[in-house]
C-alpha cells in the first residue's frame, strides 16, 4: 500500500510511514495512492461471512500486503471483537450501534485497530512513540484505553476545558499510567490546530517520536469502513447511511468503502450548527469558522479536517460530492426534540449526537419514502447523563458499570492555554 499527500501527489510513502508520521510535512493527508476494488469472489460470499472475517478480507484487501497476512488476521480480529447490531425503530428507519465496545463509542474501532497496528511497526524500535491526540469528546476515551499499559508507547491527550461531558472527561484523566490530559482554555478547533503545529515542529517530532490518533491519521479510517459492510449486507436494497458528522472521518470511511465496490443507496451528513458541510454541499461555499459549543459535543468541529480527503475523492468537484452526498444541520432545541420524540415514539433511548442523525434521517425519508435508512449511534447515550436525565428522566438511563465505575475516580489533568507554543514547549520539556 503507498499513499500520497492531499497537498501534493508526488508524495510517496509507505503505509508505515504514513501509520508512524500521520502528516505529511507539507501539512496535507495521506491517501491511498490506488483504492483496491474487492474481487468478485468475495461479493459472492460477503453475505455469510461473519464480521471478523468480513473485515480480515475488506482490511487485506485495503493494505495490499503492508502487513504480513497472519500478523494482520491477529490485529484485526484481537480489534474488532464486539458486536456491531442493527435495532429497527420502524420498516424504514434503522439504527447502527456503534457504542459496544470497551469505552462505549465507534472510536473504539479505530483506536484498537491503530493501537496494534502501532505496536506492531514499532516493534523492534528502542524509542518509545509519543501518540498526540485533540478530541471533543470520544476519541481521547477511546485512544487511551486501546494504548494504555502498551509497552513502548505514551498518550498525550488536548482536550477543550468544559466542552466534554463528565463521564468523557473522566475516560480522558483517570487512566494516569501512560495516558496524560491536557486541558486546554479553549475549543476543540483549538486542540486541532495545536496538534498540527506539533507535527509541522521538526524538533519536537522527532525529540518525541511523534504519531496521531486523530482520524488525519489514514490507519483510523480503515477499520471505520467495516461497520458499513457489516450493515449493508443485511439489506437487499442499498440502505442510506446518515452519518453524524464533526471532523468526517466516518463519512470519508464510507467514501473510501464505496470506493472499493459497496454500494449504498445515498450518504448523508448529519451535523449540529457546526454546519460547514452542510453549507458546503448545499452552495459551494466552504467557510470554516471556529466551532460553538453544543448538547452533541462531538460534533462542535469548525474546520473538520477530513474535507481535504473528501475532496480529493471528488477530485475537487463540488457537483460530483453534492450529488453523492446530502447534508442537514440542527440546533440544540431540535436535539432535545427528537430526543423526547424517539423514546416516546419507539422505547429507545439516543444519545444527542444520534438524535441529529434521526432528525436527517426523517428529513430523508420524507423526500424519499421508499428508501431504507441506517442512522448511525456513534456513542452510548449514558455518556451524556446530564442531558438525558434532563429530557426523558432517570427512569430512561442504564449506566453500563464500566463506565459507572469511573464516576468516583480522581480527574488528573494539566492545564493550558489554547497557544501552540506552550504545547511545543511542553513536548520539549516532556520527550519522553
Amino acid at each position: 500500500m503507498r499513499l500520497f499527500s492531499t497537498n501534493n501527489s508526488e508524495v510517496d510513502v509507505a503505509f508505515e510511514e504514513a501509520v508512524l508520521r500521520s502528516l505529511p510535512s507539507d501539512n496535507g493527508l495521506y491517501m491511498p495512492t490506488q483504492i483496491p476494488t474487492l474481487d468478485e469472489g468475495f461479493w459472492r460470499e460477503w453475505r455469510d461471512l461473519d464480521f471478523q472475517e468480513l473485515a480480515c478480507r475488506v482490511v487485506s484487501s485495503m493494505l495490499q500486503g503492508a502487513i504480513p497476512e497472519p500478523e494482520l488476521r491477529d490485529i484485526v480480529t484481537d480489534a474488532i471483537n464486539f458486536p456491531t447490531p442493527i435495532v429497527s425503530l420502524d420498516d424504514s428507519c434503522y439504527v447502527l450501534e456503534l457504542f459496544h465496545g470497551p469505552t462505549l463509542a465507534f472510536k473504539d474501532f479505530g483506536a484498537r485497530f491503530m493501537a496494534r497496528v502501532m505496536a506492531w511497526f514499532n516493534r523492534d524500535s528502542e524509542r518509545p512513540l509519543t501518540v498526540l491526540v485533540a478530541t471533543s469528546g470520544d476519541t481521547g476515551g477511546a485512544v487511551a484505553h486501546a494504548f494504555h499499559h502498551v509497552s513502548g508507547t505514551r498518550v498525550v491527550i488536548l482536550y477543550p476545558s468544559g466542552k466534554v461531558s463528565g463521564l468523557q472527561e473522566k475516560q480522558l484523566t483517570a487512566l494516569g499510567g501512560n495516558v496524560t490530559a491536557l486541558e486546554i482554555e479553549g475549543s476543540f478547533d483549538d486542540c486541532q490546530r495545536m496538534v498540527k503545529a506539533a507535527f509541522l515542529d521538526e524538533d519536537v517530532a522527532q525529540v518525541c517520536n511523534l504519531t496521531s490518533a486523530n482520524s488525519i491519521n489514514i490507519s483510523r479510517l480503515i477499520p471505520q469502513m467495516l461497520y458499513y459492510f457489516e450493515a449493508a449486507r443485511q439489506f437487499q436494497k442499498p440502505p442510506v447511511f446518515v452519518i453524524p458528522s464533526g471532523n468526517f472521518g466516518n463519512l470519508t470511511a464510507l467514501l473510501l468503502a464505496t470506493r472499493m465496490g459497496l454500494d449504498v443507496g445515498h450518504i448523508v451528513a448529519a451535523t449540529n450548527i457546526n454546519d460547514v458541510v452542510p453549507q458546503y454541499l448545499n452552495s459551494s461555499n466552504y467557510e470554516p469558522r471556529p466551532s460553538v459549543a453544543t448538547l452533541s459535543n462531538a460534533m462542535d468541529v469548525g474546520a473538520p479536517s477530513n474535507f481535504a480527503r473528501m475532496q480529493e475523492m471528488f477530485g475537487g468537484q463540488w457537483q460530483a460530492m453534492a450529488q453523492s452526498v446530502s447534508g442537514f444541520s440542527y440546533d440544540d432545541q431540535q436535539t432535545r426534540v427528537a430526543l423526547n420524540e424517539v423514546y416516546e415514539k419507539y422505547g429507545y433511548v439516543m444519545d444527542p449526537h444520534g438524535a441529529v442523525g434521526y432528525l436527517a434521517a426523517q428529513a430523508w425519508l420524507s423526500k424519499c419514502p421508499e428508501d431504507k435508512v441506517v442512522i448511525l449511534e456513534t456513542a452510548h447515550p449514558a455518556k451524556f447523563p446530564e442531558t438525558i436525565e434532563e429530557e426523558l428522566g432517570k427512569e430512561a438511563l442504564e449506566t453500563p458499570e464500566r463506565l459507572a465505575v469511573l464516576a468516583d475516580l480522581p480527574k488528573v489533568a494539566i492545564s493550558m492555554a489554547a497557544e501552540d507554543a506552550d504545547l511545543i514547549s511542553w513536548l520539549h520539556h516532556h520527550p519522553e
